[in-house]
């Protein structure tokens, strides 16, 4: 039983990374506490120690030497010590070791609970540290499981993690084996659990996409102003350079389109439009109806709105299917934007 137990931490620590110092701390607190219970003495008086070269475990019991007893659960006289071993002095500890079977008794009393509270504090703990540094970035998992609810569980390093639903782009279809890009959006830290919050259908996986696929956005010759995104249909991303050699757009679609065509094969069918970003809020808010031609009439800086005027044919491109094409652009520009007709 002792070398199953020594062969279930070695397992833990080389499968979760938990050490096993860490679970003989955990495991040796919880037997203290459960002799306690069971026997009534102090839990700092017991002490466990591991021995996996002899595969053992000694669990047992410290009583103070002292000339008179007022604690029985914690002293001992020495009168009684001596019969012990003559070499006990005031001040010396005694140990009294427990029967293996009462501490069997006792370890299946503490046992379950208290080893899965501490491997999933231990897990969580280790979880929480390494995505931490991934937060904001582009991770690949390998498709696990497929849950009826179409929640999809990723095999990500040594880590099984959801992307539930809403954070999947609408439409797409994953199959076991999968290799999946994902991006670590948010960490959610509760009191008893923590989560980390995978999605494809956020503005930062594309962005993220573009980080990877354009060296010059990764290097920030050319930068990211703003993204405005309906996942599964159609984004905008508008993009600048400080220096006016570089073709910001150019750079982003790349030679043969390699770049842009790159970035479209993670996002299952949707479309992006880039778009050059202006100081001028009126030439950005006509950039951003692209590919309708406008022409701003009105604008308030102060209230951030603006009305635009476009040919009567062409109402229908610049509002675009169920407005898409005018909320994209009033999110990419961050102004109220009014559109009329000639």
């Amino acid at each position: 039983m002792n070398a199953e137990f020594y062969e279930a931490l070695a397992l833990l620590e080389e499968e979760k990374g938990i050490p096993k110092e860490y679970m003989f701390d955990k495991i040796k607190a919880a037997i203290a506490a459960a002799v306690k219970r069971d026997k009534g003495v102090n839990p700092e008086m017991v002490d466990v120690v591991f021995d996996e070269k002899k595969q053992t475990i000694r669990v047992f019991a410290k009583k103070l030497v002292v000339e008179e007893v007022e604690n029985e659960s914690d002293e001992i006289s020495l009168e009684d010590a001596q019969q012990i071993s003559k070499r006990y002095a005031v001040g010396d500890f005694v140990e009294f070791d427990y029967d293996p079977s009462a501490v069997g008794r006792i370890a299946a009393k503490v046992g379950k609970n208290v080893i899965v509270q501490a491997i999933n504090e231990a897990v969580n703990g280790s979880l929480i540290q390494e995505f931490e540094e991934r937060k904001g970035k582009l991770v690949t998992g390998v498709v696990k499981r497929i849950e009826t609810n179409r929640n999809v569980y990723l095999e990500i390093g040594k880590y099984e993690l959801p992307l539930n639903v809403r954070g999947q782009i609408p439409g797409e279809e994953f199959e076991e084996g999968d290799r999946v890009r994902v991006c670590v959006s948010d960490i959610r830290k509760g009191t008893k659990s923590q989560e980390i919050v995978l999605s494809r259908s956020n503005s930062e996986f594309v962005k993220c996409l573009f980080e990877l696929e354009v060296p010059e956005i990764a290097d920030e010759t050319v930068k990211i102003y703003s993204i405005s995104r309906e996942a599964g249909s159609r984004t905008k991303v508008a993009v600048y350079s400080d220096d006016p050699n570089v073709d910001a757009v150019g750079a982003c679609i790349g030679s043969s389109q390699t770049r842009i065509k790159a970035i479209l094969s993670n996002l299952n069918g949707e479309r992006i439009d880039l778009i050059k970003y202006h100081e001028n809020p009126a030439e950005f808010i006509a950039a951003s109806l692209s590919p309708a031609e406008v022409e701003v009439l009105e604008i308030s800086v102060d209230e951030r709105t603006c009305r635009v005027l476009v040919d009567a044919d062409k109402l229908s491109l610049a509002i675009g299917k169920t407005g898409q094409n005018v909320r994209l652009a009033a999110r990419l520009t961050g102004y109220k934007i009014d559109i009329v007709s000639k």
